[in-house]
C-alpha cells in the first residue's frame, strides 16, 4: 500500500478504537505504520478531511457488505413479513461486528454540524443508502429505482435503520429484534389506516 491508503487504514483503526474526537494526527500516523504527519497534509488536507474519508469508505463498505448478505434475504418460500424480519435480523446481528463504526458514524453526525465536507460526506451516503435499501426491498438493482422510490421506501427504512443502531448501540439487550421491527410496523400501518389514505 502507499502512504494514502496506509493513512486511511490507520485512520478507520483510530475511529473504531477511538473515536473520533479522540483521534489525533499522532494517532493516525502512528496506527498507519508511521506514515509521516505532513502526508496527512499532502494527501487530504487534514485530520478530519482524512478522517471524513475514513468513515465514508467503512460505510460503503458495510453497505456492500449487508447488500451482499441479504441480498435474497430469508427463504423464498416464506412470507414477505418473514423475509423482512430476516432482513432487520441480519441487519441487527451487523451491528455487534461493526459496533466501532457505527458509533464513530454517529459521533461524526455531532461532528458534522460544524463541518460543511463531512455533512455533504455523510448526505451523500445517505442518498447512496436510501437508493441501495429501496432496491434491496423492490428485489431490483440500484440503477431501476426511481427517486421517487429512494425517497419515500429508502428513506423510511433508512430512518428505521438509523433509530435502530442508536438504540442497539445504547441498550442492545432492549433494543427491537427483526420480529419487533414487523409487529411495529403492522400496529403503525393500523394506526394510520394506509388503506384509506
Amino acid at each position: 500500500m502507499g502512504n494514502r491508503e496506509d493513512l486511511l487504514a490507520g485512520a478507520r483503526r483510530c475511529l473504531e478504537d477511538k473515536g473520533w474526537a479522540r483521534t489525533t494526527v499522532r494517532d493516525i500516523t502512528a496506527a498507519s505504520g508511521g506514515v509521516s504527519m505532513a502526508a496527512i497534509g499532502y494527501h487530504f488536507g487534514s485530520r478530519e478531511a482524512l478522517l471524513n474519508a475514513a468513515l465514508v469508505e467503512a460505510i460503503d463498505e458495510w453497505g456492500s457488505e449487508i447488500g451482499r448478505r441479504l441480498a435474497g434475504f430469508g427463504d423464498a418460500g416464506a412470507s414477505p413479513a418473514s423475509r423482512y424480519e430476516a432482513m432487520w435480523d441480519a441487519i441487527i446481528g451487523s451491528f455487534a461486528t461493526h459496533r466501532a463504526l457505527w458509533a464513530a458514524s454517529i459521533e461524526a453526525l455531532a461532528q458534522a454540524e460544524h463541518a460543511d465536507d463531512l455533512r455533504r460526506r455523510l448526505a451523500d451516503a445517505q442518498a447512496e443508502g436510501r437508493r441501495g435499501l429501496a432496491a434491496l426491498l423492490s428485489g431490483v438493482s440500484e440503477d431501476a429505482v426511481d427517486e421517487d422510490a429512494a425517497r419515500a421506501l429508502g428513506s423510511v427504512q433508512l430512518a428505521l435503520l438509523s433509530g435502530l443502531a442508536t438504540q442497539w448501540l445504547t441498550d442492545p439487550d432492549r433494543a427491537p429484534t427483526g420480529a419487533d421491527m414487523v409487529a411495529g410496523l403492522r400496529r403503525l400501518a393500523g394506526l394510520v389506516d394506509i388503506d384509506r389514505a
